[in-house]
Protein backbone atom coordinates (compact mmCIF):
# COMPACT_ATOMS: atom_id res chain seq x y z
CA UNK A 1 0.00 0.00 0.00
CA UNK A 2 1.61 3.50 -0.80
CA UNK A 3 1.05 6.51 1.43
CA UNK A 4 0.46 9.92 -0.03
CA UNK A 5 2.40 12.90 1.70
CA UNK A 6 -0.51 15.20 2.82
CA UNK A 7 -0.10 19.06 2.12
CA UNK A 8 0.50 20.46 6.02
CA UNK A 9 -3.08 23.45 6.43
CA UNK A 10 -0.88 26.54 5.52
CA UNK A 11 1.17 24.52 2.22
CA UNK A 12 -2.55 23.50 1.13
CA UNK A 13 -3.77 26.84 1.82
CA UNK A 14 -0.74 28.55 -0.25
CA UNK A 15 -1.10 26.19 -3.27
CA UNK A 16 -5.10 26.62 -2.87
CA UNK A 17 -4.80 30.22 -3.35
CA UNK A 18 -2.43 29.94 -6.16
CA UNK A 19 -4.53 27.30 -7.79
CA UNK A 20 -7.64 29.64 -7.40
CA UNK A 21 -5.86 33.13 -8.55
CA UNK A 22 -4.74 31.38 -11.68
CA UNK A 23 -7.60 30.21 -12.86
CA UNK A 24 -9.11 33.80 -12.20
CA UNK A 25 -6.73 35.21 -14.42
CA UNK A 26 -6.98 32.97 -16.93
CA UNK A 27 -11.09 33.11 -16.86
CA UNK A 28 -9.91 37.31 -17.25
CA UNK A 29 -7.35 36.67 -19.76
CA UNK A 30 -9.88 34.71 -21.35
CA UNK A 31 -13.14 37.61 -21.07
CA UNK A 32 -10.55 40.28 -21.99
CA UNK A 33 -9.62 38.17 -25.54
CA UNK A 34 -13.81 38.08 -25.81
CA UNK A 35 -14.04 41.73 -25.55
CA UNK A 36 -11.72 42.63 -27.61
CA UNK A 37 -13.08 39.55 -30.43
CA UNK A 38 -16.35 41.20 -30.34
CA UNK A 39 -15.11 44.68 -30.05
CA UNK A 40 -13.33 44.33 -33.46
CA UNK A 41 -16.13 42.22 -35.15
CA UNK A 42 -19.07 44.22 -34.50
CA UNK A 43 -17.12 47.72 -35.18
CA UNK A 44 -17.47 49.73 -38.19
CA UNK A 45 -14.66 51.83 -37.36
CA UNK A 46 -11.55 49.86 -39.11
CA UNK A 47 -9.04 51.49 -36.98
CA UNK A 48 -10.80 50.52 -33.69
CA UNK A 49 -11.36 46.81 -35.05
CA UNK A 50 -7.28 46.59 -36.21
CA UNK A 51 -6.55 47.87 -32.59
CA UNK A 52 -8.27 45.53 -30.81
CA UNK A 53 -6.79 42.46 -32.58
CA UNK A 54 -3.69 43.42 -32.57
CA UNK A 55 -4.29 44.00 -28.94
CA UNK A 56 -5.08 40.54 -28.80
CA UNK A 57 -1.57 39.68 -29.30
CA UNK A 58 0.05 41.44 -26.33
CA UNK A 59 -2.01 39.25 -23.44
CA UNK A 60 -3.71 36.36 -25.49
CA UNK A 61 -1.23 33.47 -25.53
CA UNK A 62 1.51 33.77 -23.38
CA UNK A 63 0.11 35.60 -20.19
CA UNK A 64 -2.98 32.86 -20.98
CA UNK A 65 -0.55 29.88 -21.27
CA UNK A 66 1.49 30.77 -18.09
CA UNK A 67 -1.55 31.13 -16.24
CA UNK A 68 -3.22 27.62 -17.55
CA UNK A 69 0.12 26.09 -16.52
CA UNK A 70 0.22 27.26 -13.02
CA UNK A 71 -3.51 26.76 -12.55
CA UNK A 72 -2.34 23.01 -13.56
CA UNK A 73 1.13 22.73 -12.11
CA UNK A 74 -0.98 24.11 -8.65
CA UNK A 75 -3.96 21.81 -9.25
CA UNK A 76 -1.59 18.68 -9.35
CA UNK A 77 0.35 19.43 -6.45
CA UNK A 78 -3.50 19.72 -4.34
CA UNK A 79 -4.44 16.61 -5.90
CA UNK A 80 -1.38 14.72 -5.08
CA UNK A 81 -1.15 16.41 -1.30
CA UNK A 82 -4.82 16.18 -0.62
CA UNK A 83 -7.58 13.14 -0.33
CA UNK A 84 -8.74 13.88 -3.43
CA UNK A 85 -5.71 12.89 -5.06
CA UNK A 86 -5.45 13.01 -9.41
CA UNK A 87 -7.68 10.44 -10.60
CA UNK A 88 -9.07 9.04 -7.23
CA UNK A 89 -12.26 11.36 -7.78
CA UNK A 90 -14.27 12.22 -11.19
CA UNK A 91 -14.19 15.54 -10.80
CA UNK A 92 -10.24 16.22 -10.39
CA UNK A 93 -9.71 13.89 -13.46
CA UNK A 94 -12.30 15.63 -15.54
CA UNK A 95 -10.48 19.03 -14.45
CA UNK A 96 -7.21 17.82 -15.21
CA UNK A 97 -8.60 16.78 -19.13
CA UNK A 98 -9.80 20.13 -19.27
CA UNK A 99 -6.81 21.98 -18.43
CA UNK A 100 -4.43 19.87 -20.08
CA UNK A 101 -6.98 19.94 -23.46
CA UNK A 102 -7.27 24.08 -23.17
CA UNK A 103 -3.19 23.98 -22.52
CA UNK A 104 -2.24 22.68 -25.66
CA UNK A 105 -5.18 23.80 -27.74
CA UNK A 106 -3.95 27.37 -26.47
CA UNK A 107 -0.23 26.46 -27.71
CA UNK A 108 -0.91 24.62 -30.72
CA UNK A 109 -4.30 26.09 -31.98
CA UNK A 110 -5.12 29.70 -30.48
CA UNK A 111 -1.63 30.62 -31.32
CA UNK A 112 -1.28 30.57 -34.64
CA UNK A 113 -5.06 32.50 -35.10
CA UNK A 114 -3.92 34.91 -32.65
CA UNK A 115 -0.83 35.42 -35.07
CA UNK A 116 -2.81 35.45 -38.21
CA UNK A 117 -5.53 38.24 -36.09
CA UNK A 118 -2.44 40.47 -35.57
CA UNK A 119 -1.40 40.40 -39.13
CA UNK A 120 -4.92 41.40 -40.21
CA UNK A 121 -4.55 44.05 -37.36
CA UNK A 122 -1.72 45.56 -38.92
CA UNK A 123 -2.63 45.48 -42.33
CA UNK A 124 -5.93 47.46 -40.95
CA UNK A 125 -4.22 49.96 -39.27
CA UNK A 126 -2.49 51.23 -42.22
CA UNK A 127 -5.80 51.15 -44.16
CA UNK A 128 -5.83 48.03 -46.31
CA UNK A 129 -9.42 47.70 -47.74
CA UNK A 130 -9.34 44.29 -47.95
CA UNK A 131 -8.76 43.29 -44.44
CA UNK A 132 -10.86 41.42 -42.32
CA UNK A 133 -11.16 40.29 -38.73
CA UNK A 134 -10.93 36.61 -38.90
CA UNK A 135 -13.87 34.78 -38.02
CA UNK A 136 -11.89 31.98 -36.67
CA UNK A 137 -11.67 33.94 -33.28
CA UNK A 138 -15.33 33.01 -32.40
CA UNK A 139 -15.43 29.64 -30.81
CA UNK A 140 -12.30 30.50 -28.90
CA UNK A 141 -13.99 33.38 -27.25
CA UNK A 142 -17.27 31.37 -26.41
CA UNK A 143 -15.82 27.88 -25.43
CA UNK A 144 -12.89 28.33 -23.12
CA UNK A 145 -14.92 30.59 -20.61
CA UNK A 146 -17.62 28.07 -20.79
CA UNK A 147 -15.21 25.64 -19.74
CA UNK A 148 -13.48 27.17 -17.34
CA UNK A 149 -16.85 27.84 -15.60
CA UNK A 150 -17.37 24.31 -15.98
CA UNK A 151 -14.50 23.33 -14.04
CA UNK A 152 -15.51 25.91 -11.37
CA UNK A 153 -18.58 24.42 -10.72
CA UNK A 154 -17.25 20.79 -10.68
CA UNK A 155 -14.75 22.63 -7.91
CA UNK A 156 -17.56 23.69 -5.95
CA UNK A 157 -20.15 21.07 -5.95
CA UNK A 158 -17.65 17.43 -6.16
CA UNK A 159 -20.04 15.73 -8.27
CA UNK A 160 -19.90 12.33 -9.56
CA UNK A 161 -17.97 10.46 -6.61
CA UNK A 162 -15.01 8.13 -7.04
CA UNK A 163 -13.78 6.63 -9.86
CA UNK A 164 -13.13 3.20 -8.35
CA UNK A 165 -14.76 2.02 -4.87
CA UNK A 166 -11.81 0.87 -2.85
CA UNK A 167 -11.89 -2.73 -2.34
CA UNK A 168 -14.45 -3.89 0.40
CA UNK A 169 -12.70 -6.70 2.89
CA UNK A 170 -14.54 -9.83 1.77
CA UNK A 171 -16.18 -11.98 4.22
CA UNK A 172 -15.84 -15.59 4.60
CA UNK A 173 -17.39 -17.82 6.29
CA UNK A 174 -15.12 -20.92 7.30
CA UNK A 175 -16.61 -23.84 6.61
CA UNK A 176 -15.31 -27.30 8.53
CA UNK A 177 -14.95 -29.70 6.57
CA UNK A 178 -15.43 -32.19 9.47
CA UNK A 179 -18.57 -31.26 10.19
CA UNK A 180 -20.29 -31.24 7.00
CA UNK A 181 -20.80 -34.99 6.61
Amino acid sequence: MTTTRKLSGRARKAVLLVHVLSAAAWLGIDLALGICVVVARSTEDVNVAGVAIRAIDLFAIWPMFGASVVCMISGVVLGLGSKYGLVRYWWVAVKLVVNVGMSLLIAFALRPSVAEAARVGALMLAGDPTAAVPAGLMPPVVVAPTLLLFAYILSVFKPWGRIRKSAQPVKRERRDLVGAV
